[in-house]
């Protein structure tokens, strides 16, 4: 009797952990986030770097504006240091489709349409992006979404020489981004042409956890405004997720927001620092016809970009935090650490890295590379290097090992 009642609670335990497993596969079916990466497009290797659109000037943009930019990353020799994507965001396109159902550029600020928007882009060396959302409407509610359009809007966009789509989240019918972004995955791998997929899906589900099968990028965060409490709060949700970027997707804290005035320039450099380190999309958010010297000052940053760029591509995390003082780091090719003594705080401070702290063998002898000094320090550090950093300011180093 005893072992009857062992046989049938064992059946009966079976039959549940297969109904669990039956469960499981159907939603990974589902939302199309099965073992196949949906997404392979060879593209985003290295973080994305170039400028959109929507920081600056929100919805007030036309062709003229975006041809400017282009030239201006050219004439600038932005486009030289990578900065290659120009990227057009919300409140390009008419309200109404066409009658086949297409996109259409609006007439009274894409007159030419972005076929020969994309043309011109191109001519100049350049990368063209768009946008759209995972909903009937897009944020601004000035434009249709791509929701049950995918396959449509995707062939369009490649049509017209796209090669980056900013996707978002807004105005949708209610289901989860985990079953709406997969179909427009698979609709650009069907489109004939390679398109960087942007995910801007807030980090509302999390994306960094499953964003990489469907998307080259996604975003970790709310919306950034240009302040500081608003740019660091973004860099510390964006570090949680370190892990999980790699070549060909990156955890996306949003564009940055250097030249639109509303930091120190302190604050500016801070902002760059942690967004190279932590291998975030370089996509600039202020006027670049009409930077300021120390605007381009910062975003000109050779050595700073390379930390970006670097091909191993691991972001850097927060490996000491002290009240307001942090110091974040990570492992670069060549054996070498990237570091930042970060001073979160209103008051100056002297802040140390040691060596357990940012994977470096004890004893060993490090050079150390100021990278916003562009010097390399005269002495040689041992187990730990100081500095003292002012308020909201920090120092980025590239240690490299010598004995």
């Amino acid at each position: 009797m005893e072992r009857r009642k062992f046989v049938c609670e064992m059946l009966l335990t079976l039959m549940t952990l297969f109904h669990i497993l039956l469960t499981c596969v159907d939603s990974a079916s589902a939302s199309g986030l099965g073992r196949r990466n949906l997404l392979a497009n060879g593209l985003g290797r290295t973080p994305p770097m170039g400028w959109n659109s929507w920081n600056h000037f929100s919805c007030q943009i036309d062709e003229k504006m975006i041809r400017e930019t282009a030239d201006a990353l050219v004439s600038t020799g932005l486009s030289k240091l990578g900065y290659t994507y120009v990227n057009i965001d919300d409140c390009w396109a008419e309200l109404i489709r066409d009658d086949k159902g297409n996109l259409v550029a609006k007439n009274s600020t894409f007159p030419s349409g972005i076929k020969a928007l994309a043309d011109y882009v191109h001519s100049k060396g350049l990368k063209i992006g768009i946008y759209s959302d995972a909903g009937y409407f897009t944020c601004s509610k000035k434009m249709p979404g791509s929701l049950n359009h995918e396959f449509q809007d995707a062939k369009t966009f490649a049509s017209w020489g796209i090669d980056y789509l900013k996707y978002d989240n807004c105005n949708n019918d209610g289901s989860k981004p985990t079953s709406r972004y997969p179909i427009m995955t698979r609709a650009l791998m069907k489109a004939g042409r390679p398109i960087f997929f942007s995910l801007c899906e807030w980090g509302d589900m999390h994306p960094a956890l499953w964003g990489a099968k469907v998307g080259n990028s996604w975003r970790t965060t709310g919306d950034i405004n240009d302040s500081w409490e608003s740019m660091i709060t973004r860099a510390d949700m964006n570090e949680v997720y370190a892990d999980l970027a790699r070549p060909g997707g990156w955890n996306d804290p949003d564009m940055l927001e250097v030249g639109n005035g509303g930091m120190t320039k302190d604050e500016y450099i801070v902002h760059f620092s942690l967004w190279a380190i932590s291998k975030a999309p370089l996509l600039l958010g202020c006027d670049i016809r009409n930077m300021t010297k120390e605007t381009k000052e910062i975003i000109t940053n050779e050595e700073v970009i390379a930390v970006n760029q670097d091909p191993l591509g691991i972001q850097a995390k927060k490996v000491r935090m002290e009240g307001d003082i942090e110091i974040w780091a990570g492992p670069l090719s060549g054996y070498r650490v990237a570091v930042v003594l970060l001073n979160r705080s209103p008051f100056r401070n002297s802040i140390t890295a040691n060596w357990d702290d940012i994977d470096i063998p004890t004893k060993t002898v490090v050079e150390a590379r100021d990278l916003w000094e562009h010097k390399t320090l005269k002495r040689k550090f041992v187990d730990k290097l100081t500095a003292t950093i002012d308020s909201h300011a920090c120092k980025m180093y590239v240690l490299k090992p010598i004995a």
